[in-house]
């Protein structure tokens, strides 16, 4: 009888000490910071005020710097010119020179980038941005407004712009449409829908809980 407790023991304490192991070896699931903690830049092009709208959403929501794009020489007044000439600049790959300046954007870690959608492609003053502006090892993160048609290649268009960075899933949502003589869209009960997708989509990313 004494045996069989000496063995008894011997075992349950090997099952023990074998089950600890095994628990000590298993992974353990750790919560990634958020990327609020991050310095955030966000940056945007907006002819009808719509993308910023969402600029100013997002602004609210994350915190950061908020910059628009402005060009040297703005583009014309009249609608159709400017279809025009951006069809010019899409077909040559010419990139107009920006007023904007940003001073220190090595200081930066996420940079949200927002535009309207123009011929179904990025327009061209984003271009010029993501050119100009080396965002290398930064988080890019675009976002869009349009006039129905949705964002054709400007995400894409993003990604092929931002070959070293992490590039995060965009927004898109429907904004004026200038052709049409709609503006700003984004406000009263537009504004409220787009203020609870933003911050679904803000979340669903890592920036909010």
């Amino acid at each position: 009888m004494k045996k069989n407790k000496t063995y008894w023991i011997w075992l349950c304490t090997a099952m023990m000490a074998f089950g600890s192991c095994s628990r000590a070896q298993s992974p353990v699931s750790v919560k990634p910071e958020l990327l609020t903690n991050r310095k955030i830049l966000i940056v945007y092009l907006s002819r009808t005020n719509n993308t910023r709208a969402i600029a100013e959403i997002i602004h609210k929501e994350v915190g950061g710097n908020m910059v628009p794009l402005e060009l040297a020489t703005p583009y014309p007044a009249n609608y159709q010119t400017t279809v025009q000439q951006v069809a010019r600049e899409n077909a040559s790959g010419f990139l107009p020179p920006l007023k904007t300046s940003i001073d220190s954007i090595d200081k930066y870690d996420v940079v949200f980038v927002g535009f309207p959608t123009w011929g179904m492609q990025l327009p061209p003053p984003v271009k010029s941005f993501l050119t100009k502006y080396k965002l290398t090892g930064k988080t890019v993160v675009p976002f869009n407004s349009n006039g129905g048609y949705g964002i054709g290649s400007t995400f894409e268009t993003v990604e092929q712009l931002c070959p070293d960075n992490e590039v995060l899933k965009g927004y898109s949502t429907k904004g004026g449409s200038e052709r049409d003589g709609k503006y700003l869209v984004i406000q009263g009960d537009k504004e409220k829908q787009v203020r609870l997708e933003v911050q679904a989509w803000l979340k669903e990313s890592g920036f909010t809980n």
